[in-house]
């Protein structure tokens, strides 16, 4: 007998359709962001159904998100590639491949081995904390030598930029990136470094400027260049130096009456200007328009003004010079005025920008990209911004560790000596989470076009031999000594990849009911 208990609009999948679901639309993910992944990696090229705009990329973050995807289990791989962009900047591709990995190693044992799902997970939680004290045990800390820490910085800036646009050019902006990181003495807030993108030229035109820059100009018979500036940044209006005749009604006798009232509006200007300039400024930045009227008042008290500076460049204005965006200017003496050394204005390409030199906020600097193209400028932001992710959280968790699988084949030794000590059913799924930690190797052989059997299969057997550093050099197709090569990874970024997919994995494998439903209507009928 059977008894409707869901309404008309939900289905049901149950026990291995479910789990079955969870698998196909897990692995579907990471297959498709897999081929992506290392420094033979290919992109991505995203076109919008409904408008003209597209997009080149390889980083695993920005593909998913840009993906609509009705599979549940496939929105949770998203969700962790989301986090670790968020948490590390960088490694998003891999925790999405491993997680994926994870999961067909466990589809395997359930399927073939009729092992329950709670014992997989029992078992990758005994992998998991293996893998991650060998990596504990083979992480660097240089921190202490800044000679060496500031190497250590430019090869993770290195390897992280060896899979995306910015890999011919990888030396110069390795070592713009930690420039511009070593800038923040230990801060990890980006809102420092500002990055502009300019189209023409090539990449390799791009450069780092020690100051801010934004993109306006001074007013109209203003100087072009400012020293000891003191700066008053403000969001108010001041674009009312006459009566706007659309949508305002006067009832006047005669055109003498509609000029008074346009000179109470300009005498209402001044007393607002003159309020400004006891500041005692010489440089007056409002996010809003500026009319001519206020522009000449400025001018004539010897204050430049820019005007129409959008809310972000405001604020970061305010960050990197030291003051506070004011809106009434009633109380000088409580107000927090930035400061900076020089402004002046510098012309980069064909446009005119303001250059904010010796800034209060020392730290703050600016990166100037070129190239030919929007989809460049915005791959090489994305790239260049995952390197200054990385970076930032290396100068706060200072360790390290080798890449070229290297890592991950360190983790796979002791998972399989723990293996060993593990009895039962359970020691399978602690075996099945070192082979997925191989599969990063094979990937990555197998996306540069080599035999990844035998390189895999070298690389194992020159880690079990104890050459722990021995890793793969995809440019050559052989196995090489990591720490000669310099490729170096941040030891946070490797273990978020590790702990987030074990933890993705065991979400997925817990669920054996998968129901979907509309949201609840009020039905006022019946309550």
């Amino acid at each position: 007998m059977s008894v409707q208990i869901f309404g008309d609009q939900v289905t049901e999948e149950r026990a291995e359709n479910a789990r079955m679901s969870a698998f196909v639309g897990s692995i579907a993910v990471g297959d498709l962001v897999k081929s992506t992944l290392g420094p033979k990696g290919m992109d991505k090229l995203l076109q919008s159904a409904s408008s003209e705009s597209s997009l080149v990329t390889n980083d695993g973050a920005t593909i998913l998100k840009s993906i609509p995807l009705d599979n549940p289990a496939a929105k949770v791989l998203v969700n962790i590639s989301k986090v670790q962009d968020d948490e590390v900047g960088d490694g998003t591709t891999s925790v999405t491949v491993l997680s994926a990995e994870l999961l067909r190693e466990a589809e395997k044992l359930i399927e073939q081995s009729k092992i329950h799902p709670q014992t997989i997970i029992e078992g990758y939680r005994i992998a998991s904390a293996a893998a991650l004290e060998a990596l504990t045990k083979a992480a660097v800390d240089n921190s202490k030598d800044s000679t060496k820490f500031r190497d250590d910085l430019v090869h993770i800036a290195k390897t992280t930029l060896s899979s995306k646009i910015l890999s011919q050019d990888k030396d110069y902006f390795s070592t713009l990136a930690t420039d511009a990181i070593l800038r923040l003495k230990g801060s990890t807030n980006l809102e420092h470094i500002q990055i502009i993108k300019i189209l023409g030229g090539k990449l390799s035109d791009s450069f780092l400027d020690e100051g801010f820059i934004l993109a306006k100009k001074f007013g109209n018979n203003q100087p072009k260049r400012i020293e000891n500036a003191k700066i008053l940044i403000a969001n108010t209006s001041l674009d009312t130096d006459k009566v706007k005749i659309f949508g305002t009604k006067f009832k006047v006798d005669s055109t003498s009456k509609l000029a008074q009232l346009e000179q109470a509006e300009r005498d209402k200007m001044k007393k607002k200007i003159a309020k400004i300039s006891k500041f005692g400024i010489n440089t007056f930045i409002n996010r809003q328009l500026i009319y001519d009227y206020p522009e000449q008042l400025f001018a004539d008290l010897g204050i430049n003004s820019i005007e129409h500076a959008d809310f972000e460049g405001i604020e970061r204005l305010a960050l990197v010079t030291g003051g506070e965006v004011v809106s009434t200017f009633d109380e000088p003496d409580k107000c927090k005025l930035g400061e900076c050394d020089l402004i002046e204005e510098i012309i980069i390409g064909e446009e005119t920008y303001l250059k904010f030199s010796g800034c209060k906020a020392g730290e703050a600097c600016t990166i100037v990209l070129r190239g030919a193209t929007d989809q460049v400028l915005d791959e090489a932001e994305r790239s260049l911004h995952d390197a200054l992710s990385v970076l930032s959280q290396t100068t706060k968790e200072t360790r390290t560790v080798l890449g070229g699988g290297c890592a991950e084949m360190l983790m796979s030794k002791a998972v399989d000596t723990a293996a060993q000590n593990v009895d039962g059913k359970k020691s399978l799924a602690v075996e099945a989470f070192g082979r997925a930690l191989r599969q990063l190797p094979t990937i990555l052989a197998d996306n540069a076009g080599f035999d990844s059997s035998e390189l895999v299969s070298k690389l194992r057997s020159s880690i079990y031999n104890g050459m722990l550093t021995s890793g793969l050099d995809l440019n050559n197709g052989k196995i090489a000594d990591m720490r000669e090569l310099g490729i170096v990874e941040s030891y946070k970024l490797k273990r978020a990849v590790v702990s987030s997919a074990s933890e993705a994995a065991e979400v997925l494998l817990r669920v054996d009911n998968i129901i979907r439903a509309k949201p609840r209507t009020a039905n006022r009928q019946h309550m």
